[in-house]
């Protein structure tokens, strides 16, 4: 910057006229302080009082100007009090613009202030080093915490000194590095603590610049916490494989389009691909079409069932599926699904295990073949046994035909399976097969029973049981029979059991076994009536009779508009 000396009041300078904007012309006989801010006028006007006073003949100090265009300038002056060959008094003045210098400063603080609160608030570790010699001239609290130093352990000492890095020849490499003009960036490291253990971190440097002396600037973040679980997830993973590999069951991973992400080694077994060929093969490729069917099925009602409730049921499908091997044959395999949500509860990808249960398949569809074999010829012994009772007493087959069309219905009324049903309609049909060992003449009576030949008619349940108990059969045929008058309060016969003791099947025979019986016509009474019947079971809904049972039965009729054949 030039210097210029101004006489105020008198002279003038070319410098002057350009700090504050004024041609020479304007400049001439005013008063300097007709220049000078408002603000900093009353400062220069003591300073110059003071030097007048002979107290301050030389002073320096700033002040503001104000251009002729209303701007500001500030300006650094000195200013000296001196006598001219007259004895007059004179100031003179070196005024110098220094509004940049000041802007510069300022920034210069600004810049300051933020580097020191980022210093000393961020969250990772921040240490500066000299270059030269690694000395430690400044660290933040994390530094501290994290390397288990104090200040006065660290500041003044050098990397050297307290051998932070576990590995030195890292810092050497960082410094050559640095010296080359390369910043360091996200480089992973180790280094001890005070307390000897040794931890994770990744560290970016770069150069600076403090009194003209390179300084190393270095931010340290921790990871040893997220090292630690990489550890441990990697560990995990690998137990994860070593099992998925030395296992039979399959075990695979899909993602959300139901594309391949993972599948174990014992596939080759199972499908006969590699693992590798299994990856590139689509959903379509792996099922069979009704497998496929029943699996995409079952995968959509799932998708419905999250968009209805999203994120509030545990997703899990288990399917018996056919899939197709590299030879071309199939294989029958169980397989589980589960779907894993993240931790937004988000549905991101489905886990499966897949084992083959080729032979239990077979096993069981074998047995089926027995089942359907032996239900063949039980049903076949049971018409041979209905047909014999059928010869002694009509009123009595007839009847056991309608009592078990009713027990049927009110069986599929009541939700239950279809096999249920028949086993229920099967053993009414035989019910009252105790009552062949029951002289006909008795069974046929028109007149009324005696006490004696009431008593024998009532023996038909346990003979009936003594009949069936050794015929082979999937279902309870015995004991249904054996049961059939048996009432929920335990009034009923043979037994007297009660409530929970009765089968289902035998509580709904004795349903439909009153309603018939009072319906019908029997040699020794006229029919009753249908809807007395119904009244009996209504009446005693819950205390004769099972209440779910009479409910199913009381809707047939009423509702349905069941009817009796042949009746």
């Amino acid at each position: 910057m030039s210097r210029e000396i101004f006489y105020l009041k008198v002279g003038h300078s070319d410098t002057l006229c350009q700090i504050i904007g004024y041609p020479k012309s304007e400049i001439i006989g005013q008063d300097f302080r007709n220049f000078i801010d408002e603000e900093d006028r009353a400062l220069v006007v003591e300073r110059y009082k003071q030097r007048q006073a002979g107290e301050a003949p030389l002073s320096r100090y700033e002040f503001d100007v104000v251009r002729k265009d209303g701007t500001k300038r500030r300006v650094d002056m000195i200013a000296a009090v001196s006598k001219d060959s007259k004895g007059s008094t004179i100031t003179t003045a070196q005024v110098r613009d220094i509004t940049e210098q000041v802007h510069a400063e300022k920034a210069f603080v600004k810049s300051e202030e933020k580097f020191r609160k980022a210093f000393y608030t961020i969250l990772d570790a921040v240490s500066i080093t000299r270059l030269e010699d690694g000395m430690y001239v400044a660290i933040n609290h994390v530094f501290t915490s994290l390397w288990g130093y104090t200040e006065e352990d660290i500041i003044g000492k050098t990397t050297i000194d307290h051998n932070l890095w576990d590995n030195a020849e890292d810092r050497q490499q960082l410094v050559a590095g640095l010296k080359k003009g390369r910043e360091v960036i996200d480089v992973e490291t180790t280094f001890r603590t005070k307390a000897g253990d040794t931890r994770h971190g990744v560290l970016s440097a770069s150069l600076i610049d403090l009194d003209g002396v390179p300084h190393i600037l270095s931010v340290t973040h921790d990871t040893t916490a997220r090292h630690k679980r990489q550890k441990a997830l990697k560990e995990s993973e690998s137990k994860y494989r070593l099992l998925a590999d030395n296992v039979n069951d399959v075990i695979f991973t899909f993602d959300m389009d139901l594309n391949y992400t993972h599948v174990s080694s014992s596939v080759k077994t199972l499908r006969g691909y590699e693992p590798e060929e299994v990856l590139e093969q689509k959903t379509i490729e792996v099922l069979t079409p009704p497998s496929l069917e029943l699996a995409m099925g079952a995968f959509s009602e799932i998708m419905e069932l999250e968009k209805s409730r999203p994120g509030e049921f545990a997703m899990s499908k288990t399917l018996d599926l056919e899939v197709t091997r590299k030879d071309g044959t199939t294989v029958w395999t169980e397989t589980s699904f589960s779907f894993i949500r993240d931790e937004n509860q988000q549905l991101v990808s489905i886990l499966g295990v897949s084992r083959d249960i080729t032979k239990r398949r077979q096993a069981e569809e074998e047995l089926q073949k027995t089942l359907e074999s032996l239900r063949n010829a039980v049903g076949t012994t049971i018409q041979v046994m209905i047909s014999a009772l059928e010869a002694r007493d009509p009123y009595t087959a007839g009847h056991q035909a309608r009592v078990a069309d009713l027990s049927r219905d009110i069986a599929t009324e009541m939700g239950l399976s279809q096999e249920k049903s028949e086993s229920i309609h099967m053993a009414a049909s035989i019910h009252d097969i105790g009552k062949l060992s029951i002289p006909a003449e008795i069974l046929s009576s028109p007149a009324k029973l005696t006490e004696n030949e009431f008593a024998l008619i009532k023996e038909h349940s346990w003979r009936g049981y003594e009949i069936l108990k050794d015929v082979e059969s999937p279902w309870p045929l015995a004991e249904i029979v054996y049961q059939h008058h048996e009432r929920m309060d335990g009034s009923g016969y043979p037994r007297n059991l009660k409530g929970d003791d009765i089968l289902m099947e035998a509580r709904i025979i004795a349903v439909a076994d009153v309603v018939e019986a009072m319906a019908s016509h029997r040699p020794y009474r006229a029919a009753i009536g249908l809807d007395v019947a119904l009244d009996e079971i209504e009446k005693n809904r819950g205390i004769l009779y099972d209440d779910t049972v009479a409910d199913a039965c009381l809707s047939l009729f009423r509702e349905k508009g069941f009817q009796f054949k042949g009746n």
